[in-house]
């Protein structure tokens, strides 16, 4: 027992532990085992001695260093452990940030917590610490420090809430809306100018053309990006290339990024662009000094950047542009965009100005998802807080997307970047009230008053049209067609690539037609609205034709409950379509009889728009009535099924 009680004496001092209480040998222990120690028991269950004394003083250095060397150095290594961590994370040193007010509010939790924790120890005398009432309290004023602080936050916070007074104001005057004339501010539609596919067709056409550059396929990828910027006059996206992994980052670092994927929203046409001797190195594909978002706001560390985008000027250098938000209400409310930054995406060197000074080549300053945003606003509180969801009395929002997210799209106008949106009321039915363009480089926001199908109903029947190839719509765009607001769309296939396309009247949904060019939609769609007495001036059609002949053929058939006449003229081989009832004056041409008429041509079938009389007059296919409003299709089939009995 004696030898095994020394081996555990020794491994306890060779630990750092003072042995000196306990025990001299093994003698000594076993007289105090029967009971040879004097007076009563001071502790354990055989009492007998004094209780041993063991020194934890070893323990010392886990609180914390013996010395003042010790604490400078803690420091320093917390210091660089914080700036690494910075540097990493690069949160924007600002009272607006809110991730700032989370990491500062974590802090000032963990440091109220210790203090209170040392103010417990001073009010009680627990431990090593000496009851003392003074240093008790010094320590519950130190505590409330980190807590005042994150009261301030919290009341940052609560004074960027719209329920504050006043703030529902501010709220609604962020983005301020000028209403227009659809027909006087939206041109005809330029067909050289629409964009014929959306992102997702972009980003399978891109990926398409990068594999007929082998030598990059293996080392690099493009960027999902595809920002749709103007460039020498035509809708495109834009997007970097960026390193495939890590590896390929390491051996192509030098060399830097050597082009970008450049895709025409009109033609479909794709097109890697090598940039010769001037690649992107800074990009977000870059892990270390050169990730532009690090680069950028470890630059301007003050700053709160919004979503930067990837664009290219007119000589097709590439650029990062860089919008800085500002808050207009509370700390974290209200936000919007003051200034931005032109970053070089090759030499790095960056150009500060405001929003007024601004370059026309660059179409992205405000993310469409801002702008949306800045409407909903101006929607929901115009007229109050209260009534954003009590009486709802004029509330109203953007219309959402399939995908319950913002629907918008974006449209070329006047040389910039338009986002559209439709806006519907707060109940979301499935009309809209009008529709609102925001200019992406300025700002400058239009709301046009016409009610109609939303573009998710739009949607809807034009994939309704082709329900047997099972082809998915676009999200829509909005353009002047004959005067008249149309949603135009593409209509894809599995693959995510346009195969047709779509034209719908927004007031009259059901007016759809379908083609596999533009143009051919928009024959089709023109002969559609004429037909149905939508278009009333020769001048609203783009291909109006006018023929003189001699009918040597006339057939008659109903269609979807409208009553039509076939006539072939000259022994042609294409059909002539006179549509009943506004073409009433067929009635009264014979085979044999010469006919002078306009029409829009089409493929197979020629649409007849009007009848021109001996003396020059003309009646078109929209019926008059006596107070001289053109006749519903209610009105139309009347009038059809009469003059069928009368003939």
């Amino acid at each position: 027992m004696a030898s095994g009680l020394d081996s555990l004496m020794e491994a306890l001092r060779n630990s750092g532990m003072n042995t000196d209480g306990i025990g001299g040998d093994a003698k000594a222990d076993a007289s105090s085992a029967d009971g040879g120690s004097k007076g009563p028991a001071k502790g354990g269950k055989g009492g007998g001695g004094e209780v041993p004394h063991i020194d934890l003083s070893f323990l010392d250095d886990v609180h914390g260093p013996k010395s003042k060397v010790g604490w400078i150095v803690l420091v320093v290594v917390a210091i660089l452990v914080l700036a690494a961590l910075y540097w990493w994370f690069h949160p924007p040193i600002s009272l607006n940030s809110v991730d700032l007010w989370m990491i500062i509010g974590v802090i000032c939790l963990v440091v109220a917590g210790l203090l209170w924790y040392r103010r417990q120890n001073y009010k009680t005398g627990a431990g090593k610490y000496e009851k003392s009432p003074s240093k008790a309290k010094r320590f519950t004023v130190l505590v409330a420090i980190p807590l005042a602080i994150i009261v301030i936050g919290l009341l940052g916070g609560l004074l960027s809430n719209a329920i504050i007074p006043g703030n529902a104001e501010k709220y609604s005057n962020v983005l301020k809306t000028d209403t227009l004339d659809f027909a006087q501010d939206i041109h005809e539609v330029d067909y050289n100018q629409i964009p014929v596919i959306d992102r997702e067709s972009a980003i399978q056409i891109g990926d398409r053309e990068m594999g007929s550059i082998p030598e990059y396929v293996s080392q690099f990828e493009i960027s999902s990006l595809y920002s749709q910027i103007n460039f020498q006059g035509a809708p495109v996206r834009v997007s970097p290339l960026g390193y495939a992994d890590l590896f390929k980052w390491f051996t192509n670092r030098e060399g830097g990024i050597p082009a970008y994927s450049l895709v025409n929203m009109t033609t479909q046409d794709a097109e890697i662009v090598r940039l010769g001797d001037n690649p992107i190195y800074y990009s977000q594909s870059e892990p270390l000094a050169r990730n532009i978002d690090r680069y950028i706001q470890l630059k301007y560390p003050f700053y709160i950047f919004d979503e930067l985008s990837f664009e290219i000027d007119e000589d097709g250098h590439a650029w990062w542009i860089c919008p800085v938000r500002t808050f207009t209400i509370g700390l974290f409310g209200g936000y919007t965009i003051d200034k931005v930054i032109l970053c070089d995406a090759t030499s790095g060197e960056c150009q500060e100005m405001p929003i007024s000074e601004v370059p026309q080549w660059v179409d992205r300053v405000f993310p469409a998802e801002l702008l949306i945003e800045q409407y909903n606003w101006y929607g929901a509180y115009n007229n109050g807080w209260l009534n954003s969801f009590l009486g709802q009395e004029g509330v109203v929002r953007t219309t959402p997307g399939t995908d319950g997210t913002s629907g918008y799209n974006y449209i070329a106008k006047d040389d910039d970047v338009w986002v559209y949106t439709g806006v519907t009321s707060a109940t979301a039915d499935n009309s809209i009230i009008g529709f609102v363009l925001v200019n992406q480089r300025t700002a400058e926001s239009h709301f046009y008053s016409v009610s109609g199908a939303t573009e998710a109903s739009a949607m809807n029947s034009a994939e309704g049209q082709v329900q047997n190839l099972r082809y998915t719509a676009s999200f829509p765009l909005l353009i002047n067609v004959a005067n008249q607001p149309t949603y135009f769309m593409a209509l894809k296939d599995a693959t995510a690539l346009p195969k047709k396309f779509a034209m719908i009247d927004i007031q009259r949904y059901q007016n759809v037609a379908v083609g596999d060019t533009v143009a051919d939609t928009q024959t089709a769609y023109e002969a559609l609205l004429a037909t149905n007495g939508v278009l009333t001036n020769e001048t609203d059609l783009t291909d109006v034709e006018q023929k003189t002949g001699t009918i040597t053929a006339v057939a008659q058939a109903v269609i979807d409950g409208n009553s039509h006449f076939y006539a072939v003229i000259d022994d042609e081989d294409v059909l002539y379509d006179f549509a009943l009832p506004g073409l009433m004056n067929i009635l009264k041409y014979q085979v044999g009889d010469q006919i002078t008429f306009t029409y829009l041509k089409g493929e197979g079938m020629n649409t007849v728009y009007s009848i021109v009389a001996a003396d020059g007059s003309k009646q078109t296919v929209a019926v008059e009535t006596d107070s001289g409003e053109a006749n519903g299709p209610e009105e139309a089939v009347d009038q059809a099924a009469q003059a069928e009995a009368a003939a």
